[in-house]
This record gives structure tokens, C-alpha cells and sequence, in this order.
């Protein structure tokens, strides 16, 4: 038999005085437990465990019946805006484009003829003249003096028949030969004269030949590398086998933009309207940047508009002329390109940051004068000054909010502090004390 004593110690038993203070306490009193508690009752540990919960929650509910004091209503939202800034200025088109050279010329072998010496580096810069390639000159060379030795030889007999043609024609005159002898002599002088000129051309193509053997560059530009070694058998020919290298011009340089039909609809439009002139009719400028450079910083011109639209994409091909910043930039670079679509007119200028999107619409907060918050959806156009072009939704002069952005709501009341100001959050309750 236990005792008392081991009785009260057992695992699954409870004593009253382990319960929290809180339900012997006076307010607790009436608790379910509390005539439990008073005789000093053993509980099993499964229904104390449960009692103990429910009497935690009822000590909870009390306590809250007291309750705290309510926070305090919250105040304007503090937010910084920028001013909408109203500008004359032009309407601007983007387009894609690659940059493409004004002269680009293939380096071919004209004589046939074993590679010699190969005068440039690869990928240097070169001008008009300058020598790339030679061809073993020697066989070329003996075609030369051939050719110029047959012209001797054929001169030689010219003047001779010349001279018998000239005793001819005193004789005839005479009447100590026949016409016939004049006759025969005459054709025999010709002949003579006949061979001399086929002589003289045949040195002359020698002496082309001779001068193919020396290859040199037709244009200034970049060259290319090497297409075959020294030692090699060169062809003349128009096959890819017959290159050996090629050279671009690097200054101008064009850039191809293919230009929707959409916009050229609206560019006739405006040229109807006498708005606009056409890039057909007059210089009209056009700026450029590479992909990795702010803004359009190069500026060039339309000098082509193709005569049709392509209707396989709906385009029409127009090429611009620049003036090559970079000797680095050459044939393929990816470039940006604007145009201005239309006169200089008064437009709103935002931060680009300020100017939200909601799936398929842009839209920005404006700060009205009565405090509160009020949604705009807006259209934008180009990108100018580092700001964006809007086109409607924000009238120049209004506040447009720049800060705190995803806490707005549509008529919260907001106020206006400084960009340099401290921003409390207004919606946020005071310190408990």
C-alpha cells in the first residue's frame, strides 16, 4: 500500500498548488476549478492538462475585458512628389537597327599563281593602295618580255611594209608597176600595221597580268584575316575559293532600320498635312546609341527609303548615314535609333519611376490639393532628357507622388514633405507603454 505522501507524488496526479497562481487567485474564485483547488483534490494528468488550458483561456478573456486603450487614428501618409514639367517638345520614334558598311569589298586573286608574301595583320586598319598579298611575279614577267618582244618584232615589219607600200605608190605613179603590185603591197602594209597594235595589246594585258600578281586594297576600311597561307595555289575566278580576304570601310558607317506600317501611315499622314516633310524630299536627321551607351548621343541623316514594303513582315527598309565615332564600331553592331514622328508640341515630362504598371496599363499617384491620393492612368511616349514623355493622365504643374508607391490607395490622405525630409509611418500604432 502507498502512502499519502506517495500517493500525492504520483506521475498521473496533479496537486492544486501546481496550477498558476492565477486561478487561486481572489478573481478566480469562482473558476470551475476553484472548490477543486480549496480541498486540495488530485486530478488525472489528461484532465488537468485540459482544465489548465480552459482556465489559461477564461484568466485571457478577463484580462482582456480590462482591455487596452485603442490606438490612435492614423494621420496623413508623409510622401514626396515630383512636379509634372510641361516642355515644347518633338514626338520620337525608336526603331532596332544594325549598322552595316558603305564599302565593303571581297579580295580576290585576278592572275593564277603561288601565294608569296602576305603584307597586312589581320584585322588592321588599312588604306586605299595599300599592298596585302603577292603572287610568285615571275612567270608573269616572262609573259611581259615576250609580249614586248613580239611588239619589236611587229613594229619592225610595219615600217617595212610601210616603206615598200610609199616606193609602191611612186612607182605606180610612174606607171612602172601595175595597180595589182600597188594593191598588194598596200594590204601587206596593213597587215603589218594589224599585227603591231594585237602585239602592243598583248603586252599590255602581260603588263596587267604582271601587276595582278601585287594585290593592294581598293578602299580604306578594316581587312579581315587571311583566308589562305603562303606557299599556296591562288585561282582567278568569282568562286568563294577565289577570296582571300575582305575589306570594310569603317568611316561613314549605315544603319538598316526596318520602319512597321503603322508608322508609315501616320509619317504620310502628316506629310498630307504639310506637317511634315518627307525623308524623300529633304535631310531629315536621326540620332543613334549603341546598347550599352545613355541616350541617342550620335546624330545622322536618311539617305534611303526603300520603294516598297516588304509583305512578308510589314516593313519598309530605311538606311541612315553616320559619322563613325569609333573606328571600333563596325558591320553587325546592334544599334538604337529615334526619329522625331512629329513637330515640337507641348508634352509632360515624368521620372520614369513614378510612372507604374498594371498588367496591359501605366498609371501614376497624384497629390491633389485637397490631400488625398488619386490614381491616373497615363500614356507615354519616348524616352527624352532622361525623363519620360507623357502623352495624357498628368497636366503639367500637378504633384505626382514618388515615394511610397505600393502602400497608396485610391483617396488616402497624404502630405507632402521634402525629398530630404524624415518619413514617419503614419499607419503604423504608437509604442506601447
Amino acid at each position: 500500500m502507498k502512502t499519502q505522501e506517495e500517493s500525492r507524488r504520483a506521475p498521473g496526479f496533479l496537486r492544486a498548488s501546481s496550477f498558476p497562481p492565477a486561478i487561486c487567485r481572489r478573481e478566480s474564485y469562482n473558476s470551475p476549478l476553484a472548490p477543486a483547488a480549496r480541498a486540495g483534490m488530485r486530478f488525472p494528468m489528461k484532465n488537468g492538462l485540459a482544465i489548465l488550458a480552459a482556465a489559461a483561456a477564461i484568466v485571457i478573456l478577463a484580462g482582456c475585458k480590462k482591455g487596452a486603450a485603442p490606438p490612435a487614428p492614423a494621420g496623413p501618409l508623409p510622401v514626396n512628389v515630383v512636379v509634372a514639367e510641361e516642355k515644347e517638345v518633338p514626338e520620337w520614334d525608336e526603331y532596332t537597327g544594325r549598322t552595316e558598311a558603305v564599302e565593303a569589298v571581297d579580295i580576290r586573286a585576278r592572275v593564277t599563281g603561288y601565294l608569296t608574301e602576305i603584307h597586312f595583320k589581320a584585322g588592321a586598319i588599312v588604306k586605299k593602295g595599300d599592298q596585302l598579298f603577292t603572287i610568285d611575279p615571275r612567270p608573269y614577267k616572262a609573259d611581259l618580255d615576250k609580249a614586248a618582244a613580239e611588239v619589236e618584232r611587229t613594229t619592225a615589219q610595219a615600217a617595212f611594209a610601210e616603206d615598200e607600200f610609199n616606193r609602191a605608190k611612186e612607182l605606180r605613179a610612174k606607171n612602172t608597176i601595175s595597180a595589182s603590185d600597188l594593191d598588194n603591197k598596200g594590204a601587206t602594209f596593213r597587215q603589218a600595221d594589224a599585227a603591231k597594235k594585237s602585239a602592243d595589246a598583248a603586252r599590255a594585258a602581260a603588263a596587267l597580268n604582271l601587276e595582278f600578281t601585287d594585290i593592294r586594297s581598293p578602299i580604306d576600311g578594316r581587312v579581315s584575316n587571311e583566308r589562305i597561307t603562303v606557299g599556296n595555289l591562288v585561282s582567278a575566278g568569282s568562286g568563294a575559293e577565289s577570296i582571300l580576304t575582305s575589306v570594310v570601310s569603317v568611316d561613314p558607317i549605315y544603319v538598316y532600320v526596318d520602319v512597321d506600317e503603322n508608322a508609315l501611315l501616320r509619317y504620310i499622314k502628316l506629310t498630307t498635312e504639310g506637317k511634315r516633310k518627307s525623308a524623300r524630299e529633304e535631310r531629315t536627321p536621326l540620332y543613334c546609341g549603341l546598347a550599352n551607351e545613355p541616350g541617342f548621343p550620335h546624330e545622322g541623316y536618311i539617305d534611303f527609303v526603300d520603294n516598297k514594303v516588304d509583305p512578308n513582315t510589314g516593313t519598309m527598309r530605311v538606311r541612315g548615314v553616320f559619322k563613325t565615332w569609333d573606328s571600333l564600331v563596325t558591320p553587325g553592331f546592334f544599334m538604337r535609333v529615334r526619329v522625331a514622328a512629329t513637330p515640337p508640341g507641348p508634352a509632360v515630362l515624368l521620372p520614369d519611376e513614378v510612372i507604374l504598371r498594371d498588367q496591359s496599363t501605366k498609371f501614376a499617384w497624384v497629390a491633389k490639393d485637397d490631400g488625398t491620393a488619386e490614381r491616373r492612368t497615363v500614356q507615354t511616349g519616348s524616352y527624352l532628357d532622361g525623363r519620360r514623355v507623357v502623352r495624357s493622365g498628368v497636366k503639367g504643374g500637378e504633384k505626382v507622388i514618388s515615394t511610397r508607391l505600393q502602400i497608396l490607395q485610391q483617396g488616402m490622405k497624404v502630405q507632402v514633405v521634402p525629398a530630404d525630409a524624415p518619413k514617419k509611418d503614419a499607419a503604423a500604432p504608437p509604442p506601447a507603454k
